[in-house]
């Protein structure tokens, strides 16, 4: 029995229990375990990579890699004190739109460092140029043809770097939805829209009937043939650059029929309609409220205080 026990006992120790003869084997095979299981996971792995780069290497460009076509925004500004506030508004609203270029052009005779640097701040391309009203029509008692020099300015700039893409005048008062953007985007000629709060009506808008433009809704009519607001149209660059006599007359009221007319010949049926079909509206003529200039600091007083940087950034006349 102790013979047979012992013989037992030895070939039990033999397989498992005779110290590192055992431990080293079970290691081996754990050690060609997770060899082979990690090399299942790098083949599996790349081939699901190279899978992958063929499927994506077959599809169309993603839409937002599609190069969209430009937008020039044409803004007219002036000096006030409103002025930094509502560049800034527009402007980032204009951020949300990719692909577009922002004309900011000043009726003043030289640049403004402050629009400059808020411009900068914004972040949005732009071009900042200045356009002064002709002397003539700032000496009259009449009322004057407020940012036709601008916009005109912006027409010269278009002619002599843009081949494609949308221009819209858009001034700097105005609220816009971002959407109105994108679908004027793509317009082959003009294309029109309603404009919230503007005169007696509350909107300018074209008339639509069975999906055909038959009229114009505006609170003053005036004999024009396009009785609509700045803010309710934009037009094919390529369509200007048809028409290299088209611009803005400097006659008050009438800016933007006489621009149209300018671009003749424009027959109705090719005037696109967005905003559904002028079922929405999506631009509004809002105007800032008018502020006094700030008063002068008195710097004897507020000497050595923030008061003398923040006096900088105020826009006087």
């Amino acid at each position: 029995m102790k013979g047979g026990n012992y013989s037992s006992f030895g070939t039990y120790s033999g397989i498992s229990g005779s110290g590192n003869v055992g431990n080293g084997t079970g290691k081996m095979s754990l050690g060609k375990s997770i060899k082979m299981y990690l090399t299942i996971f790098i083949l599996t792995t790349c081939i699901y990579m190279a899978l992958y780069q063929y499927h994506i290497s077959r599809e169309p460009f993603a839409a937002s890699e599609v190069v969209k076509p430009p937008l020039y925004i044409i803004t007219p500004t002036y000096r006030r004190p409103e002025q930094l506030a509502e560049l800034t508004r527009l402007g980032y609203t204009l951020k949300h739109v990719v692909n577009l270029l922002w004309l900011v052009i000043e009726d003043a005779n030289k640049t403004n460092p402050l629009v400059g640097h808020t411009l900068d701040r914004i972040g949005v391309p732009y071009e900042y140029m200045v356009a002064p009203m002709p002397e003539k029509y700032k000496q009259t008692k009449k009322a004057k043809p407020r940012g036709v020099s601008n916009r005109n300015r912006g027409l010269e700039y278009l002619r002599e770097h843009a081949t494609e893409g949308v221009l819209y005048f858009a001034d700097d008062d105005n609220t816009y939805d971002i959407s109105i953007f994108e679908q004027m985007r793509y317009i082959n000629k003009v294309a029109m829209w309603p404009v919230g709060l503007v005169t007696k009506t509350g909107v300018s808008s074209p008339i639509i009937q069975e999906g055909k433009l038959v009229g114009y809704y505006d609170g003053w009519i005036g004999g024009r043939k396009y009785p609509v607001d700045m803010a309710g149209f934009a037009v094919s660059v390529k369509f200007l650059k048809e028409r290299p006599d088209a611009q803005m007359p400097f006659k008050p009221g009438y800016e933007e029929d006489g621009f149209l007319r300018s671009l003749a010949p424009l027959d109705d049926a090719e005037i696109e309609l967005l905003a559904d079909e002028c079922r929405d509206i999506l631009t509004w003529h809002t105007q800032t409220k008018k502020n006094a200039p700030g008063q002068a600091l008195n710097r004897t007083r507020y000497k050595n205080t923030n008061l003398e940087h923040i006096d900088r950034l105020l826009v006087r006349p």
